[in-house]
């Protein structure tokens, strides 16, 4: 089971996930992002995230640590924000922790560079979870300490969310096109090669077994959390051994790497540029840019 910890401090919500997760103190001194259960997308999306942040280190991926976090909404009350109110008043009991990683940056890929076998791995474990949310346009990844971590798999395994039909869903196939790696040419047969016989009933078993029981209790179709369970690793286990040939790396819907803003290209020439564009121009946009960095 995961690591149980209890929140003593609310720092900071985060604003860039649709669930509004925060940051969050505990017990054991650490500090964590914190998904809730009271979160429009429900229990659900932290069963997917445990799975799969499980799945991918026993995998060798880099996944932020995982814990359990028992919440007293009390932490809650100075909290000046409403929305952030109702929130932790609607999460009293256990949710889950993500290791915060201090320092970390957002994938870009201007700035760093993904080999064919780290970008096929990762390719490769987000077509097994049929993950749809790690595109360029959001890549759901971070640079810390010169490595890629893989952070927020709630939208995976869609399956999960109509279980009659778990298993024709967990047959389609995977388009990879907008992946946020794709333009590494990700090796994806040497990653099957090399994951896909590590996908055993046994691991499998071990990493839903993480699930906590009260996330999974009621589910509509089975008798028990464990029944539950079973019914995930069925579904990722059937899906490892040929998701592979399933994979396509076509051509992206939209350009693949952040364009720089008009006001910065529209008056310029072709390089090199005259003396007078770059007295009488290119000082001032170069201003600008410094000023309108995100980085």
């Amino acid at each position: 089971m995961l690591t149980e910890v209890t929140a003593t401090r609310y720092v900071t919500p985060l604003r860039e996930g649709g669930s509004l997760p925060g940051i969050v103190e505990a017990d054991d001194l650490g500090t964590y992002v914190m998904k809730f259960t009271g979160a429009g997308q429900g229990r659900k999306t932290l069963v997917a995230e445990v799975v799969c942040g499980r799945l991918g280190r026993r995998l060798g991926l880099r996944v932020p640590e995982l814990v359990a976090i028992q919440l007293d909404p009390v932490i809650g009350l100075s909290e000046p924000d409403q929305e952030v109110q109702e929130l932790l008043k609607a999460s009293g009991g256990l949710n889950l922790g993500m290791d915060y990683l201090p320092g970390s940056l957002g994938f870009d890929p201007l700035a760093f560079e993904v080999s064919p076998e780290e970008a096929g791995r990762v390719v490769w474990f987000d077509a097994l979870v049929n993950n749809v949310d790690r595109s360029w346009r959001n890549p759901n990844l971070l640079v810390w300490h010169g490595d890629l971590w893989l952070i927020d798999h709630g939208a995976t395994m869609i399956w999960h969310h109509n279980w009659p039909g778990a298993a024709a869903s967990a047959a389609r196939p995977y388009d990879a096109s907008d992946h946020a790696l794709a333009r590494y040419a990700p090796d994806v047969a040497s990653a099957a090669a090399e994951l896909a016989p590590r996908i055993t009933e046994e691991l499998l078993d071990e990493v839903t077994a993480e699930v906590p029981d009260a996330w999974l209790l009621g589910e509509p179709g089975f008798e028990d959390p464990d029944a539950v369970r079973r019914a995930y690793a069925r579904a990722l286990l059937d899906r490892a051994a040929t998701i592979h040939e399933r994979i396509t790396l076509g051509a992206p819907s939209g350009p693949r790497v952040p364009q720089p803003p008009g006001w910065l290209t529209d008056h310029l020439g072709p390089w090199p540029h005259t003396a007078g564009e770059s007295a009488g121009t290119d000082s001032g946009a170069a201003g600008r840019t410094a000023e309108g960095s995100t980085r």
